[in-house]
């Protein structure tokens, strides 16, 4: 990761070149096809029927079966999708072949009477094809997928496959080497590669411009915080800002975390490097953004000069705020961030961030929570992931719970009074450094898979990166 970042290598595993004779057919069969009586797939040969049939194959999702020729080499795979239904189906079951298949050319038989979206199939195989190889390198020959050539939009599709590469491996990679310094490189990398400067103020210059929370949180660590700020696309285009958590490691500070707790704290900078991800999407696709993005990037460290809790800091917009809890960092840096956001009046405001359990309590780990000030938005946005197999889930920015903020020494609290809906007094502190006028949207993600499933291998993930992308791409694109 040091000298290559994966937004430009990624290696997607498939290729647009005419499929070789050779390539090795994938039928992917559903649960009423299995048994070849309304024949789908007239190209199977009568000995991989009778294979599939006698091996009692029942197509549920993900089940796999290799067919072997007369002289005991792969003739064919088989791949159940589960219901034929393809609203019920996993719509990156494709993902789950690349870690699975030996080594060698495929393509997919999709059959004249099988409607798939064959851009998502492209775009699943090259998600499961990720490994996070930095620290163990993989030897073994990789399969290759053999593309027909009627996806018009590849190159989007590559564009996307190595957005999700970069920020999983940013997320995936220990915090010994991905510090607050190794986030702004990577952001440093990103812009560079697009020739646009890229803003990194650091340690006690924090001060001096102004972002005393960032400073506040950052300052324990032996490595100083800095903040990124960079631009990019034509000023005449709407602005969109984008604002990413970069909490390197989060030790809970004086209200120090167990030890179960910290053991997958390098993910605390998980909002960073999917808003690298969407910067990298966006930029390589060209669209017609004014983009600019802004990550803090601290470790929350112990040390004699680490803030306490009880302490009133002040942010950058002016309002005093009383720590209640050193383990809540995240919101503090947050603050500094989107005030700066604010200042220049974007179009959109948008903020990506691991920053609370409550979250994964409501919704679990694959499902992000999403707020919003502007419901219309927020409505497209939660229809679009949905559609792009990148789920995210409104909840309500519920103003009566701003009561539990209150502070009785400063303007806010930073923590609620009570121990319910603690994702929607996050987000209700945040939103109180946007300004109203601003359209604006939360994230509050896990960037993490605890579990390998179809084109997610567990490990450092992108959440809701592409159902950005995607509404970026519907709200702005579409008249050019």
């Amino acid at each position: 990761m040091t000298d290559r970042f994966a937004f430009q290598t990624f290696d997607p595993g498939f290729t647009d070149t005419t499929p070789p004779a050779h390539c090795i057919p994938i039928y992917l069969l559903t649960a009423d096809n299995v048994m070849f009586e309304d024949d789908p797939f007239e190209a199977i040969s009568l000995r991989a029927k009778n294979w599939i049939k006698a091996s009692n194959f029942g197509a549920a999702s993900g089940a796999l079966l290799l067919v072997p020729d007369d002289e005991g080499f792969l003739s064919c795979i088989v791949l159940g999708v589960g219901p034929t239904d393809v609203g019920d189906q996993d719509p990156l079951i494709v993902g789950a072949l690349p870690q699975a298949l030996p080594g060698g050319d495929y393509r997919i038989a999709y059959g004249e009477n099988i409607t798939r979206d064959r851009a998502r199939d492209a775009l699943a195989w090259a998600l499961g094809s990720y490994k996070f190889d930095r620290y163990k390198k993989m030897s073994s020959a990789e399969p290759k997928l053999c593309l027909d050539q009627d996806i018009t939009n590849l190159d989007e599709v590559r564009a996307l496959a190595r957005a999700t590469a970069f920020g999983r491996d940013l997320v995936s990679t220990p915090a010994n080497d991905m510090g607050p310094k190794e986030i702004a490189d990577a952001a440093q990398a990103l812009a560079s590669a697009y020739d646009v400067p890229c803003k990194i103020t650091i340690g006690n210059d924090l001060l001096t411009e102004n972002f005393p929370m960032i400073h506040a949180v950052g300052r324990a660590s032996e490595e100083a915080p800095r903040l990124v700020d960079f631009s990019w696309g034509a000023t005449r285009n709407p602005k969109v800002t984008l604002v990413g958590k970069g909490v390197a490691f989060d030790s809970g500070g004086l209200d120090i975390k167990s030890a179960a707790g910290m053991l997958l704290m390098k993910k605390d900078m998980g909002g960073a490097a999917n808003v690298l991800a969407l910067a990298s999407a966006i930029m390589a696709t060209d669209l017609p953004v004014r983009l600019r993005v802004i990550i803090p990037c601290v470790e929350n460290a112990i040390s004699g000069s680490a803030f306490r809790p009880g302490d009133v800091l002040t942010s950058r917009s002016g309002r005093t705020i009383e720590i209640g809890n050193t383990d809540a960092e995240g919101r503090l840096i947050l603050a500094d961030a989107l005030t700066l956001a604010s200042e220049d009046e974007p179009d959109l405001i948008v903020d990506m961030a691991t920053l609370t359990g409550a979250s994964r309590v409501a919704l679990g780990t694959d499902i992000p929570s999403m707020f919003s000030n502007n419901d219309a938005f927020a409505a497209d946005l939660q229809a679009t992931s949905l559609a792009e197999a990148d789920p995210l889930w409104q909840l309500p920015l519920w103003q009566p719970y701003k009561k539990s903020l209150d502070s009785k020494i400063a303007d806010i609290n930073h923590i609620s009074s009570g121990g319910y809906g603690g994702a929607i007094t996050a987000a209700l502190f945040l939103s109180s450094f946007v300004a109203a006028e601003i359209k604006w949207a939360h994230i509050d993600l896990m960037a993490y898979n605890l579990t390998t499933r179809p084109g997610k291998p567990a490990g450092g993930e992108t959440q809701g990166m592409r159902a950005l992308y995607a509404c970026l791409k519907n709200l702005y694109a579409q008249d050019q």
